[in-house]
This record gives structure tokens, C-alpha cells and sequence, in this order.
């Protein structure tokens, strides 16, 4: 199985007037989403599913996925959220699927989550030595059996830059 760990877009600036869990994607942040979408559909890149942090920026984000028609299957999942916690997920989303082996699923959340699930699911723990641009990419492949934790391989690795 293989999951793509992708970065919301760019948002809007925190403000005191507006809920961090609110914040909107931005035109430029739109633009840059749009592009990288197009890119990944060129490259022929297909999801089983596309799951999303509930924040505003990541599920536009999904949608904007959904719309260049890397999936037709998407939802929103509280584990994507901020300080979402990656062994909750593996039990209480992805072991309940029970995806076949060569699926493909996205994950559309934020940093530092998206990168310390990725070191876990390679290392077995956190190094903060990943870092995830926005828009950006890390593909995970995970092992057939067993737990995944610390016995996954790396990929891809890409920043938006190369996907524009």
C-alpha cells in the first residue's frame, strides 16, 4: 500500500479575528493546489481515497484533488487534524478498511503532523529531520504485513517547486 502525504495549500495568515480551523486557502494558495493537481494527474497518478484533515485549507485542498479527478472517494477525518494521532488512525481508520495491498490513498493534513507520521511510520519515531512544503509530497510504501511503524520505505519526497 502506498500513501501520498500531501500538505494543504497555502492559507491565510492567522489572525485574531478568524478560527485557526477556519482559515481559507488563498488565491495564490488555489492557484499553486491547481497546478500541483494537474501535474500529479499528468504524472498518472490515481487514489483509491483521499482522506482529509477537517480544516478549511486541507479539505479545499481535497476538493481541488476531487475536481482534477485523482479520486472520486474522499473524507474527512478528525485523526488529519492537527495533532492528530497516527496510531489511532492505523487502528480506528485504515485497519478497519482493509485496503488491498496495492491501493493508493492521499492524506491531506498539516506540519509538523504529516512529516512526524512519516518519520514514525520510517524510523519508528520522530527525528524532525523531514520538513513538508505546502502543496508538497511524501509517498510512503507500506510493508504487506505487520505493523508499519519504522519498517516503511520512502519513495517520494518532493516540494511543490517541481511539481509546478
Amino acid at each position: 500500500m502506498q500513501l501520498y502525504l500531501i500538505r494543504h495549500g497555502i492559507a491565510e495568515e492567522k489572525q485574531p479575528d478568524i478560527k485557526d480551523e477556519d482559515r481559507r486557502l488563498t488565491q495564490k494558495g488555489r492557484q499553486k493546489t491547481e497546478k500541483v493537481a494537474r501535474k500529479i494527474k499528468k504524472l498518472g497518478l490515481q487514489f483509491d481515497v483521499i482522506l482529509t484533515s477537517p480544516l478549511v485549507r486541507a479539505r479545499q485542498t481535497a476538493e481541488i484533488l476531487v475536481a482534477n479527478k485523482l479520486s472520486t472517494d474522499w473524507e474527512e477525518s478528525f485523526h488529519l487534524a492537527p495533532n492528530g494521532h497516527i496510531h489511532r488512525w492505523l487502528n480506528e481508520w485504515l485497519e478497519p478498511k482493509n485496503y488491498a495491498q496495492k491501493s493508493q490513498i492521499a492524506l491531506v493534513g498539516h506540519e509538523p503532523c504529516l512529516s512526524n507520521w512519516a518519520e514514525i511510520l520510517l524510523w519508528g519515531e520522530v527525528k524532525n529531520s523531514l520538513v513538508l512544503k505546502k502543496t508538497g509530497m511524501i509517498g510512503i510504501k507500506l510493508p504487506e504485513m505487520g505493523s508499519p511503524l519504522g519498517r516503511s520505505q520512502m519513495f517520494w519526497l518532493i516540494p511543490p517547486r517541481y511539481l509546478l
